[in-house]
C-alpha cells in the first residue's frame, strides 16, 4: 500500500502524468472515482476528440497568472503529443482554426494513455472513492483514505477536474484539497458555455431557435474576438463565437472595480456596413428584405422587428442609418448569465496558479502535492487548447514527482 506517487483522477492530465512518472521507474497508483475511463476523452469532439490544436500559445488560456502556463505549453507541446499520436499510428485530421481530430474515435487516445500507463506499471484503483487525505507531521508523506483501503505515497497528484459536465462525475474534490493545505482558489465558473437571455430580448427571437449565423463576437470594446457561427436556440445563445466569447464575459466578475459590459456582435463581420447602407440609401425595399441578402431572411425581419425598423431604408434618417450600422457591427446583448456547468465544456478559475510552480505544477507551500490540469487556473480557448493543457501540465509534473 506504499507507492512513490498517487494520482487522484484519471482523466487526460492523470493518465499522461501516470504514464511519465511510471517511465521514469517511480511507483504509481492512479485512483478514479467513476467506473468509466476517460468519458470526458471519451464525448469530446463529437465522439472523435479534439486532442490538440496546430497553434498553442499563451494567447489561447484565460487565467489570472497569464504566463503561467508558457512554461508547461513550452516543455511538451501540440507537436509533442501529436508524434505521440503518430507513434501509436492514430489517424487524424485537421479541421478549422487548426484543430485536430482522430479519423475514428476518440476511445484510441483513451487506449492509448491506457497502454502507456501498462507499459509504465501503473497500477489502478476504479472505481474508488477517496474519503480523506492527511500529510505526516513527521515523513511529509500523504496518506490517502478510500473505498479500497489506505495508501501512503512521497507525492500527491490531484488531477480531478473542475465543476464542469457532473453527469459523468465532476466534483469540486480538487478545490477542497487546495483549501484543505491553505492554497488560494480562484472562485470557479462556467466556461465555454451557452449564455441565457433575459424574457424580453428572448421571446421576440425564440421563433429563431436553430438559426445559425456568421458572426464576430467581443465582449464590450475588448480586443479580443471570435469569428465563428453563432447559434440562435430556445434559451439564448450557443454555438461556437458564444462558447468562446462567454470565458471572456465572465472573466469580468473577477474584476469588482470594472462594470460588467454586454458581449457585442457583429452581424455582418468583414463588411463595412455604413458604406453598405450608404449604397443603398434609396432602396424602397424593406430594410430588412435588404438585410436578408446578407442575413438568413427569418432572422433579418425577426432582428429588425426588435428595433421597429420596419420601413423601407430610403425612409429612414440619417440618424438611424448610424444607427442601423451601428447595431450591425456591434449589436450589445446583456446575457442574464450561463446555462451552466451541465452545459460547460470546462471550468474558469481553479487552484491559484501563483500558488504552483510553473515548471513543475508543485505547491510552493506544500512540497510533494501536484495540481495539474482542469483544476488549475487555466481555461483554454475552444478547439483542442484544453486538452493540449491537460497533457502539457501532466507531463511536467510526470518529470518530478
Amino acid at each position: 500500500m506504499n507507492f512513490d506517487v498517487i494520482i487522484i483522477g484519471a482523466g487526460a492530465a492523470g493518465m499522461m502524468c501516470a504514464a511519465q512518472a511510471g517511465l521514469r521507474g517511480r511507483k504509481v497508483l492512479l485512483i478514479e472515482h467513476v467506473a468509466k475511463l476517460g468519458e470526458r476523452i471519451r464525448i469530446s469532439g463529437g465522439g472523435r476528440c479534439n486532442f490538440t490544436n496546430c497553434e498553442v500559445g499563451a494567447q489561447n488560456f484565460l487565467s489570472q497568472n497569464p504566463h503561467f502556463c508558457r512554461s508547461a505549453l513550452a516543455r511538451f507541446s501540440q507537436r509533442d503529443f501529436i508524434a505521440l499520436v503518430e507513434r501509436h499510428r492514430i489517424t487524424y485530421h485537421e479541421r478549422e482554426h487548426g484543430q485536430l481530430f482522430c479519423d475514428d474515435s476518440a476511445k484510441q487516445i483513451i487506449d492509448m494513455l491506457k497502454k502507456e500507463c501498462d507499459q509504465a506499471q501503473v497500477q489502478w484503483a476504479m472505481p474508488c472513492q477517496v474519503t480523506r487525505v492527511e500529510q505526516g507531521a513527521e515523513d511529509s508523506r500523504f496518506r490517502i483514505h478510500t473505498t479500497q483501503g489506505e495508501f501512503d505515497c512521497q507525492s500527491l497528484v490531484i488531477a480531478c477536474g473542475g465543476l464542469a459536465a457532473p453527469k459523468i462525475g465532476a466534483t469540486p474534490f480538487g478545490y477542497r484539497i487546495a483549501e484543505q493545505f491553505h492554497l488560494p482558489v480562484i472562485p470557479p465558473k462556467p466556461a465555454l458555455v451557452p449564455l441565457a437571455l433575459a424574457p424580453e430580448i428572448l421571446v421576440p427571437l425564440q421563433a429563431l431557435a436553430g438559426v445559425s449565423i456568421d458572426s464576430l463576437t467581443r465582449v464590450g470594446s475588448g480586443k479580443q474576438s471570435f469569428r465563428e457561427n453563432m447559434l440562435i436556440t430556445h434559451r439564448g445563445l450557443s454555438g461556437p463565437a458564444i462558447l468562446q466569447i462567454s470565458s471572456y464575459w465572465q472573466m469580468q466578475e473577477y474584476r469588482a472595480q470594472d462594470k460588467k459590459q454586454p458581449i457585442e456582435i457583429n452581424l455582418l463581420p468583414g463588411i463595412d456596413c455604413a458604406a453598405w447602407l450608404a449604397e443603398h440609401r434609396h432602396a424602397k425595399t424593406l430594410l430588412a428584405n435588404l438585410l436578408a441578402e446578407k442575413l438568413p431572411r427569418r432572422f433579418a425581419h425577426e432582428w429588425c422587428a426588435l428595433f421597429a425598423w420596419n420601413k423601407p431604408l430610403a425612409e429612414c434618417s440619417k440618424r438611424e442609418i448610424d444607427a442601423i450600422a451601428h447595431a450591425l457591427q456591434g449589436w450589445p446583448l446583456m446575457p442574464a448569465g450561463t446555462l451552466g456547468y451541465d452545459k460547460a465544456e470546462v471550468t474558469l478559475g481553479g487552484v491559484d496558479t501563483r500558488a504552483l510552480s510553473s515548471k513543475t505544477m508543485e505547491a510552493e507551500a506544500v512540497p510533494g502535492l501536484f495540481f495539474i490540469g482542469e483544476v488549475v487556473d487555466v481555461t483554454g480557448w475552444l478547439g483542442g487548447y484544453n486538452f493540449q493543457w491537460a497533457w502539457s501540465s501532466g507531463w511536467v509534473a510526470g518529470q518530478t514527482v
